[in-house]
């Protein structure tokens, strides 16, 4: 009897425990997708949770642990049909659709992984290898998908079911950040049925009764400004622009490393080996100086000696894939903090979030513009729409650039953007 109750009480003590957790990963899934994973404490998960911090540290000792248990819940609802819906019920047929179309259903779902995404791909984050091995389980259905449908004669079989695989999950990790900046101007389910239908033609393929390149073609237009309006202009002595430049630059590496929220004004100036009130002459606020640091890495960028621009707009879009392999060469610090901080930045409340919102409005024009040139000269094939390929183009280049932070050694993102491009632009 005196067993019974003890084991009765246990259990009933172990289900009250599972009920308390059960509760914690909610309210904190819920935060981590609302307000980001940096910018959460364990005391923020704690009050909405409606237990006492000490309360929760006794189910979950730091906030990794909680992460890694957000992720996995995640996981555990959703990656059985990711996975299981790549090969659809039809033989040889793609279901990228239905799977991004389930998970725009699941509350918090797109968020939270458009944020995990660039923020865990530093190598210090507590879910990088997770998602390191996601990306490499999800490629590796994709590819068998693919292999299976070019059996079945729904893919093009001149088509590389394990390049296809790459750049199809690359395109979409990059629509689903994009869209929680421009949500209105991003289709994820339509893009990937346009992609659906395209990988079933052959690479390069244009209408018979299309004309093809014509003799004349447009000029090219140039780039857009994408430095911030408010960023500090370079002014005074020669020893203080030195030192706002390495300010910049270390600051650069910390935000790339551990995040914009993560980082304090105090610890840059430690880096920078200043005090913090010599910072702050130079930089008043650490909004002032995230500004600076933006248009750091854009003015570096566009500051690419190796640029020259085409004598037409197809071989300008066609010289992308040389700039995306001067930039993995010789500033990889740049894409880290890109990465990093335009998914630290989804929640609309960051200070960068207005920036990578108007930064992406402006990319997609510029793409979509060049590409209405390149139709109307008649290197872009009449079926492809201009608006839509400009999408898939940026949404791509980004997811490419994520990848390869998880597998520097494994993603060659020029390679693949050549790939891309040598499909929507084919020569002749």
């Amino acid at each position: 009897m005196t067993t019974t109750t003890a084991t009765t009480r246990g259990t009933a003590r172990s289900a009250r425990a599972a009920e308390t957790r059960a509760a914690i990963v909610a309210a904190a899934r819920e935060a981590f997708v609302s307000r980001g994973y940096r910018a959460t404490s364990l005391r923020d998960v704690a009050a909405a949770s409606g237990i006492s911090h000490p309360g929760l540290l006794r189910h979950f000792s730091t906030k990794d642990e909680l992460l890694a248990a957000v992720v996995a819940q995640f996981e555990a609802d959703n990656e059985s049909l990711l996975l299981e819906s790549m090969v659809a019920d039809e033989p040889g047929v793609l279901n990228y659709a239905a799977v991004a179309r389930h998970n725009a259903e699941i509350p918090g779902y797109l968020e939270l992984f458009a944020a995990l995404t660039g923020e865990a791909s530093t190598t210090t984050h507590p879910a990088h290898e997770r998602m390191r091995e996601r990306y490499a389980r999800l490629r590796a259905l994709a590819a068998t998908a693919i292999e299976d449908a070019i059996a079945h004669d729904t893919v093009s079989a001149d088509r590389d079911a394990e390049g296809e695989a790459i750049r199809t999950a690359a395109a979409w990790d990059g629509l689903q950040v994009l869209a929680q900046y421009l949500p209105e101007r991003i289709d994820i389910v339509g893009l990937l049925e346009d992609h659906e239908a395209a990988v079933a033609l052959p690479v390069g393929w244009r209408d018979a009764d299309d004309p093809g390149p014509r003799a004349e073609r447009a000029p090219v237009p140039a780039m857009p400004d994408l430095a911030p309006p408010d960023a500090l202009p370079e002014v005074g002595y020669r020893v203080g622009r030195e030192r706002r430049t390495r300010i910049v630059a270390d600051a650069m590496t910390l935000f790339a490393s551990e995040g914009y929220t993560d980082t304090s004004l105090r610890e840059v100036a430690e880096k920078v080996g200043v005090s913090k009130s010599a910072l702050l002459h130079h930089y008043p606020s650490k909004e002032a100086l995230l500004s600076a640091v933006l248009a750091e890495r854009d003015r570096s960028i566009s500051a690419r000696e190796s640029y020259e621009r085409a004598a037409c707009v197809a071989d300008e879009l066609r010289g992308l894939p040389r700039g995306a392999a001067d930039n993995a060469r010789t500033a990889p610090g740049l894409i880290e903090v890109y990465a990093v901080l335009s998914c630290e930045a989804v929640p609309g409340d960051h200070p960068a979030h207005a920036y990578f919102e108007e930064r992406y409005a402006q990319v997609l024009e510029h793409f979509a513009e060049l590409l209405r040139l390149a139709q109307a000269d008649g290197d872009l094939p009449a079926h492809r729409d201009p608006e839509r390929e400009a999408v898939w183009l940026v949404a791509l280049w980004d997811g490419l650039q994520y990848q390869w932070l998880y597998d520097r050694d494994g993603i060659d993102v020029a390679e693949h953007l050549e790939a891309h491009l040598n499909d929507l632009l084919p020569r002749g």
